[in-house]
């Protein structure tokens, strides 16, 4: 999974597996720029659910919460 391209995951909406809420669309992706692996995903949002991990206007995802990549969405563990 850590081949993919950050282009690849733009448009993909983001599901949470542990309760089925929609997170919303793939709006970038954070690398290892010494290996170009992809480190984690962020998705818009303002949840003030997820301010350990998100600033008020973006959630971020780490790589290990991501459980499967589907052609149109990506279901999360988060």
């Amino acid at each position: 999974m850590g081949n993919e391209k950050s282009m690849d995951f733009k448009h993909k909406e983001v599901i949470n597996i542990k309760n089925g809420k929609r997170l919303g669309h793939v709006q970038d992706v954070t690398a290892d720029l010494k290996t170009g692996t992809i480190t984690a995903i962020i998705v818009p949002g303002s949840s003030k659910m997820f301010n350990i991990f998100a600033s008020d206007s973006e959630i971020l995802i780490p790589w290990e919460k991501i459980t499967c990549i589907g052609d149109d969405i990506i279901l999360v563990d988060f």
